[in-house]
């Protein structure tokens, strides 16, 4: 399999997310949150808090970070590291990438996390 569309470039608007449910390459599904950072890009992480197992798409997305809504744990769009507590675990990030204006997110490409400190 590979990058599946997603979205189109206008779907969201800057400081937006949306919960996607992708298939993933053994046939299940994978949650994953579509994020747009404020200067227009889009991200895609793991859409289940590392702390609270609570949608991360339905927090608030600020810059480029999205907080959870339920502890207000907050993760980097970029690398899913965490950026404040209660989280200490990283999310998994997936890349994005754009074929005019279709968004595509790649869930085969193995999910990356960056360690905590």
């Amino acid at each position: 399999m590979t990058a599946q569309v997603v979205a189109s470039r206008d779907d969201l608007e800057p400081g937006e997310a949306m919960r996607l449910e992708l298939d993933g390459p053994d046939g299940s599904l994978v949650e994953v949150a579509l994020a747009r950072a404020e200067d227009g890009e889009y991200y895609a992480l793991s859409d289940i808090c590392s702390h609270g197992q609570v949608s991360l798409s339905e927090g608030e997305v600020e810059g480029a970070t999205i907080e959870c809504w339920l502890h207000g744990s907050s993760f980097d769009l970029r690398t899913g590291r965490p950026l404040a507590l209660p989280a200490t675990r990283p999310v998994a990030t997936y890349p994005v990438s754009y074929d005019g204006d279709r968004v595509l997110v790649d869930i085969d490409v193995a999910a990356t996390t960056e360690p905590t400190t």
